[in-house]
């Protein structure tokens, strides 16, 4: 669902004035409770993933100027448990942007909600994220401007995954026509 052609030609739309990384940028931060433990008592790795959506959905949306809907997760890494009582930060920022899609970078942190001690980096993500108009067709979206030598960094390796996410995705898609090809059905 991502950067797919439509039906217009992209040389008759007209350019849309691109928008610096810091306009999107956002962070979620939420008090994890006992409602959030999974059954070892640390917090679910599925309401993590849950306020990476969230946090990157909202960057997604900011970005494009309206709605957007998550086409792809990729690579959600959990570095430490969370634990119950732990403030959990969920900063994301839109790394890439192509024709319809962005791929939003986040990272998770945590601190114990009373303490001082700085938070620690628990978890990362990339998204990948499709605005859509009112009949949820892929709409275009601003290019991203970055603004620091991370932001650039950050695109650089978004285009990297891009690469590998499409690559991956033509080999599956060749795979399977050749078995079906063969007569195996799947």
């Amino acid at each position: 669902m991502t950067d797919q052609a439509t039906d217009t030609d992209p040389a008759m739309e007209p350019d849309i004035p691109g928008k610096p990384t810091s306009a999107s940028r956002t962070t979620l931060s939420h008090i994890m409770t006992h409602n959030d433990t999974n059954l070892l008592g640390t917090v679910h790795g599925g309401v993590i993933m849950k306020l990476v959506d969230d946090a990157a959905g909202a960057v997604a949306g900011r970005h494009s100027g309206g709605p957007a809907v998550t086409a792809s997760m990729d690579e959600m890494v959990f570095l430490e448990p969370v634990r119950v009582g732990d403030l959990v930060h969920v900063k994301a920022q839109v790394n890439w942007t192509g024709r319809t899609s962005m791929e939003i970078g986040v990272r998770v942190l945590a601190e114990r909600w009373n303490e001082s001690d700085p938070a620690t980096q628990v978890g990362s993500a990339y998204l990948v994220f499709t605005a859509v108009d009112a009949d949820g067709k892929p709409r275009r979206v601003p290019p991203v401007i970055p603004e620091t030598d991370r932001d650039r960094r950050r695109c650089q390796e978004a285009q990297i995954r891009r690469t590998h996410r499409l690559a991956r995705r033509r080999a599956i898609r060749e795979l399977r026509e050749k078995r079906a090809a063969e007569g195996f059905e799947d």
